[in-house]
Order: structure tokens, then C-alpha cells, then sequence
């Protein structure tokens, strides 16, 4: 689950990737794609397994989609080689990055065919007695996940600017997940919370989001979406197809509301590169994010 800094393309457009050949599929002749959970995987699983048919499609090797249980989990299954494609919220894929071998090369795309974007922001809920940023302090706060752009990092910074100590400025609390977040603010079980554009969206699909049950305090400038990255240690004719797949897919089977939940309004796939991701490594440099502790 998913939020203009727009990368700079430095990936050339390819036509459609031919399909591999047997010898090119991975071991086991399955490509493995993992998706964090950042929406619950009763929603998540039917529109990843229509993407994943298309790749299938474009490749010729049947795809296998993991929601993972975690932002961490899918860290490591790439770290550890049982992935060959992994869809990753910015930060965690920073680490991925880091650790992982998790090379970006698509996104999501917008109506004008760029790279999308998402925004986080920090809020509340009338009658909470909190009316400005500074006066969270002392309070009890929602964070969704420690590896989550939106759900942490974003959130974590504007408390920081706001002379506020994001861990112990306020009664943390990690719901685990956005949508878990999104409840434990609408249900005023913590006073104030990070709330992202893509979890609003998933709850208007869903008929569950009314904007006078919120108070927003601070919302950030928009924000790359998920990258799209594949395994950097694999068989180089295996990662230069499904680059080249990934970069021009075209997400035919998906409806408009499953669109909105992946974060796209064109309905493709487009290139990105590692690039995209500095601003949220120097966040992690502002906030003096240890990513080595955060994947313990």
C-alpha cells in the first residue's frame, strides 16, 4: 500500500520484451514477486496476481506473488535470493537497496505517463483538543510501519521540524500496517497519526473515508511511489528481460478502482531509476536513521 519529485529517467524506453527462453526462467522455472503489505492482502492479492499474469505473459515463465507478512520480510527474502522482482515503499527499498541487491526500474505512471507520486500526512480528529503540529508532543501517535515511507519516515520528519523528538516526543504506537493506522485514528485510539494519500484513496473505494472525521496538521510535498526493483545478482540475461518487461507493461486486466489501489491512473509501467530515491536518503540522513537496525 502507496505516494512532484519525479525521477530522472535515465533508462531508455524498449519495445516489448521477447518472451525468455527456457533456460533463462530462474530455478524452478517460477520468477518469485514480492509485495509489501501496504493494504491487506484479501485486496492486494487479486490485483497482483492479474499483474503478475501480464508479466507472465510478456516473459513466457509462469510469475508467483508473495504478499509478504512484513516491510522487513520482503527485505530479506530479496537479501537472501528468493526473489527475482520485488515491489518495495521507498524506504524500505533505500535498504533493499543497501542490503538486498534491489535494483529500481519501473514505477507505477500517472495520466502523463511519469513516474506517480503519493504524500503523506500527519493528522487528527476534531474534539482531540490538538489544533497545530507542535502541540502533538506529549501525545499518543500512529505509525504504521518502521520501514514505511509514509507511515514513518515522512511522519518522523515533520515531527523532527516541528522541534518534536519522533520517538520520544510522543506515545509511539506501529499498527503494522496503513490500513491498521488509518483505524486506530478513526477510531480515536491514538490522538494524532500518519495518514497517506494511497490508504484515503483505498478507503473511498471502499465507501469508509468521510474527511470531517480528520484534521490535517501537515502534509508533505509529493512523493515517488513504490519502485518496482529487481534482484541485481541474478542471471544478467534473466534481469535485462524482465527490465525490460517491467518498464513497458501495460496493466490491461486491471479496473479503474484496482488501478487507484496500485496507484496508477494510466494503467502502466514506466522506467525509474536508483535516483529517484536520494530525497528519501537524505531523510534518513536528517532523521539519523541506522537502516542496518531497522532490518534486525
Amino acid at each position: 500500500m502507496k505516494h512532484s519529485i519525479l525521477a530522472a529517467l535515465g533508462l531508455a524506453l524498449v519495445s516489448a520484451a521477447p518472451a525468455l527462453a527456457a533456460n533463462d526462467c530462474p530455478a524452478g522455472g517460477v520468477i518469485r514477486f514480492g509485495v509489501e503489505p501496504y493494504e491487506a492482502t484479501a485486496l492486494l492479492m487479486p490485483i497482483y496476481k492479474k499483474i503478475g499474469d501480464d508479466l507472465s505473459a510478456k516473459v513466457g515463465c509462469p510469475v508467483q506473488i508473495d504478499i509478504t507478512t512484513s516491510y522487513n520480510a520482503e527485505i530479506e527474502a530479496m537479501r537472501a535470493g528468493k526473489l527475482e522482482i520485488g515491489e518495495f515503499g521507498p524506504l524500505g527499498y533505500v535498504l533493499a537497496h543497501q542490503v538486498g541487491h534491489a535494483q529500481a526500474v519501473a514505477a507505477f505512471a500517472d495520466a502523463n505517463g511519469k513516474p506517480a507520486t503519493y504524500t503523506a500526512s500527519v493528522v487528527t480528529w476534531p474534539g482531540s483538543g490538538i489544533n497545530t503540529l507542535a502541540e502533538v508532543k506529549g501525545h499518543s501517535f500512529g505509525y504504521s510501519d518502521p520501514a514505511s515511507t509514509s507511515g514513518h519516515l515522512f511522519p518522523a520528519y515533520a515531527l523532527k521540524m516541528a522541534g518534536i523528538d519522533p520517538n520520544k516526543g510522543v506515545t509511539a504506537l506501529y499498527a503494522g500496517s496503513h490500513t491498521a493506522s488509518y483505524e486506530t485514528i478513526l477510531n480515536h485510539k491514538v490522538e494524532a497519526g500518519e495518514l497517506n494519500s494511497d490508504t484515503i484513496t483505498a478507503a473511498k473505494l471502499k465507501n469508509q473515508y468521510d474527511a470531517k472525521n480528520f484534521v490535517t496538521l501537515w502534509q508533505s510535498q509529493p512523493i515517488p511511489l513504490d519502485p518496482l526493483a529487481v534482484y541485481g545478482n541474478m542471471k544478467p540475461s534473466l534481469k535485462a528481460k524482465l527490465t525490460a518487461a517491467l518498464q513497458n507493461l501495460e496493466l490491461t486486466d486491471l479496473t479503474p478502482a484496482e488501478q487507484s489501489v496500485v496507484g496508477t491512473s494510466s494503467g502502466k509501467l514506466v522506467p525509474t531509476t536508483d535516483s529517484a530515491y536520494d530525497q528519501i536518503r537524505s531523510l534518513v540522513h536528517v532523521l539519523n536513521i541506522d537502516l542496518t537496525k531497522m532490518n534486525g
